[in-house]
């Protein structure tokens, strides 16, 4: 069993950065693909940025895309996001997810481990 615990959201000015951070404890994480997701109020669910299994392989959504980057640090045995050049529409709750399988997942159904969410919220 994986439990995943998110840190790191809070309330930033547009422009501004937040690094968000996915722990995993039970096992280690580095055998796991992980995804970032997120939900706005009134929208759907949404893959932000996902890192496949033991390898530096990443994807991202476009609206992200040069503002985001989703990396592992396996001292810390944790999934991060580091978000910069915020903007308002990137205001959600962030959620990371877990899946001890190769290659990308793409939709929330897809991961078999998800963490309580953070709230990233980002003014104006």
């Amino acid at each position: 069993q994986v439990q995943l615990v998110e840190s790191g959201g809070g309330l930033v000015q547009a422009g501004g950065s937040l690094r968000l951070s996915c722990a995993a404890s039970g096992r280690t994480f580095s055998n796991y693909a992980a995804g970032w997701f997120r939900q706005a109020p009134g929208k759907e669910r949404e893959l932000v940025a996902a890192i496949a299994r033991s390898t530096s392989s990443t994807y991202y959504k476009d609206s992200v895309k040069g503002r985001f980057t989703i990396g592992r640090d396996s001292a810390k045995n944790t999934v991060y996001l580091q978000m910069n050049s915020l903007k308002p529409e990137d205001t959600a709750v962030y959620y990371c997810a877990a899946r001890a399988s190769p290659g990308f997942w793409y939709t929330w159904d897809d991961y078999n481990y998800w963490g309580q969410g953070t709230q990233v919220t980002v003014s104006s």
